[in-house]
């Protein structure tokens, strides 16, 4: 049997143009109010039989508000950017162009101190390897982008630099169908 692993990435916290690296800030109000207008469309999931989150604000209330109250997994957190925690990735390219230039150039490169891509990725592969999938069970998990991003690029064995161009907007759904290393994903048809 095979398990569905639907992914969910939280509502924002801030613009696009504010998010900060390792954000553990709440949703805002912008952020509640798409929350309250995706709703309707999510309810589905909540007849998932395990239902997770990112260990960050933003992911507990987006999931909570959504009425599927998550348990914190803490190896869905988001990368470990290490001292470039609480920057935004203008404020550190003006700081620091060639760390990020390498960060971007190297996903085994972390110059920030804090975990490299490569890393990341494998970790949130690990958390998707691990889930049960011995009845077929279905798993919803609200997260961070990155964390979105990081799961596809695992799942589909997609170069690491493929992270990059993967853009995930709040809100957004993707779903991952397998078990432990053989994953595929799944595209829903609308009514």
């Amino acid at each position: 049997m095979s398990v569905r692993v639907t992914l969910v990435a939280a509502a924002r916290s801030s613009s696009l143009l504010a998010e900060r690296f390792d954000d553990d800030r709440p949703l805002d109000l912008v952020g509640w109010q798409e929350v309250r207008l995706a709703a309707h469309a999510l309810v589905p999931l909540s007849a998932a039989e395990l239902r997770y989150c990112s260990p960050t604000p933003r992911s507990r209330a987006t999931g909570e508000a959504l009425g599927l109250f998550p348990m914190a997994q803490p190896a869905l957190r988001d990368c470990d950017m290490g001292r470039w925690r609480g920057f935004t990735l203008s404020e550190v390219t003006a700081r620091e162009p060639a760390a990020v230039d390498a960060w971007f150039a190297d996903p085994r490169s972390a110059p920030h101190g804090g975990e490299p891509l490569l890393a990341f990725i494998g970790r949130i592969g690990s958390w998707l390897d691990t889930r049960p999938a011995d009845d077929g069970g279905t798993i919803v998990a609200v997260t961070e982008p990155a964390v979105v991003r990081a799961a596809l690029v695992y799942a589909l064995r997609l170069p690491p630099a493929t992270y990059w161009a993967v853009d995930v907007r709040p809100l957004s759904t993707v779903t991952l169908t397998g078990l432990s290393g053989h994953w595929s994903l799944r595209l829903e048809a609308t009514a």
